[in-house]
């Protein structure tokens, strides 16, 4: 299916912006971002190759930052937050980089954190909308989480809709995964049908690292950071016994980039077990035979998993699905634990297995410096785009730089991990493991 990064937008922006920046190269005094500025999706050398011989514009994003020409009256404005889905590091940074640049850039007075999620949209539930100033934010960034709490699920479309209208609320910010911006786009698109002057803004929040086109979401980092000295207390204890085996089962639905990742920051680990892979549990090639190999060459072995690997493994015939609609997964550390247990008992060799779930530790930890950078910058670059008009957008980084993208191409489709990719190939030369155990 043909991309198409064409950002929708409210009407024509004609007022000057009140940031002083300047319009010309060499003052040393940053420069507002023009129309013009497109940055190049497919930065091959062979898509460029392509579109010159065939006469096309190659496909390109809107570079993200501030207009000299915005569409609202700052004096105007009432922004909202809103905080959707599963907790993760940098939800805070987030909200206190909106909060503070809609203040102090802008000059925005009236912000509300909307409580509970989508919930807080819906009037009859009740929930209150927090006031949000310079100062109710300014130290939340020390702790994880999010300041205005979140839910899982959906609300009617007309209700969030006219919560909005009924608020005089004319910016709304969602922070949150592939769920919350499916349902950000559905209320942008009621928007548009009743014309109503709304900017619908994404930041896209989740810590599988699995919202498709963009380099990275917040968060991602700071969970294999946390989840690094985890594995190497895990090796610690594998190595302390004779055949010991350290299982550290890790988050990763539909995508396994948490685990891949942090196996590639901590080096001791063995294996990787992804959702993206078709592995076996028994044969020549299987991965009960692999560790088998490994603890005869070892003695010990750390075995990291993705919460959503190998389900195609348990048979119990259940689905099961959570209020966002996602798949609820068996568990994969649990069943990988007997599993090994059960081989190795019919072999007649002894193993002693230490199995660890770290997830709601790691994911309500509180932003590392580096994803505290980036979780202020992907909320300068959201309010920006907001003022200049731009609607049903989210903001994220492609090829290292800042960009908007139309919510409806993120949600298409998961991002996973291409086991034909260099980034797959690097965790394999780190863990040793085979290519292949189908």
């Amino acid at each position: 299916m043909e991309k198409n990064f064409k950002i929708h937008t409210i009407g024509k922006a004609t007022i000057n912006s009140p940031l002083d920046l300047s319009k010309k190269r060499g003052d040393k005094i940053f420069n507002f971002v023009t129309e013009n500025e497109k940055i190049i999706y497919n930065i091959f050398y062979e898509n460029y190759n392509k579109c010159l011989k065939k006469n096309i514009m190659p496909l390109y994003m809107e570079k993200a930052g501030p207009r000299e020409q915005i569409f609202f009256n700052p004096k105007n404005v009432k922004a909202a937050i809103v905080t959707c889905g599963g907790l993760c590091p940098g939800i805070n940074n987030v909200i206190r980089g909106t909060v503070m640049t809609l203040h102090y850039f802008y000059g925005v007075e009236d912000i509300l954190g909307i409580p509970y999620g989508f919930e807080g949209l819906n009037s009859s539930i009740g929930h209150k909308p927090i006031k949000l100033t310079p100062d109710k934010v300014k130290d939340i960034h020390e702790f994880g989480g999010t300041i205005l709490g979140s839910s899982r699920g959906a609300q009617d479309v007309n209700d969030m809709v006219n919560y909005l209208v009924e608020n005089n609320i004319n910016m709304l910010f969602a922070i949150g995964g592939d769920g919350t911006l499916k349902g950000a786009d559905a209320i942008g698109k009621e928007i548009d049908k009743q014309k109503l002057e709304i900017s619908i803004v994404g930041i896209p929040k989740t810590i599988d690292n699995d919202i498709d086109l963009i380099d990275k979401s917040f968060g991602f980092e700071t969970s294999f950071d946390v989840a690094n000295p985890i594995i190497r207390n895990a090796a610690i204890e594998a190595n302390g016994a004779n055949n010991g085996i350290s299982i550290v089962k890790l988050m990763g639905r539909d995508s396994g980039f948490i685990a891949a990742s942090a196996a590639l920051s901590m080096p001791v680990v063995n294996f990787v077990l992804v959702p993206e892979m078709n592995f076996q549990l028994k044969g020549e090639n299987g991965f009960l035979k692999s560790l088998e190999k490994r603890l005869k060459s070892r003695k010990h072995a750390v075995i990291v998993v993705a919460e959503g690997a190998g389900q195609h493994l348990i048979k119990n015939g259940k689905t099961v699905k959570d209020a966002s609609g996602n798949l609820k997964h068996h568990d994969i550390g649990l069943f990988l634990k007997e599993e090994i247990q059960s081989h190795f008992k019919s072999i007649k060799q002894e193993v002693t297995i230490k199995y660890i779930d770290p997830s709601y530790i790691i994911r309500s930890e509180k932003a590392n410096s580096s994803d505290s950078i980036f979780c202020s910058r992907l909320a300068y670059h959201a309010v920006h785009g907001a003022m200049a008009g731009k609607t049903r957008f989210v903001i994220g980084v492609v090829n290292n730089i800042f960009v908007y993208l139309p919510i409806s191409e993120v949600v298409k489709k998961r991002k996973k991990i291409d086991l034909e990719a260099g980034f797959w190939f690097a965790v394999l030369q780190s863990t040793g493991q085979p290519f292949n155990m189908s």
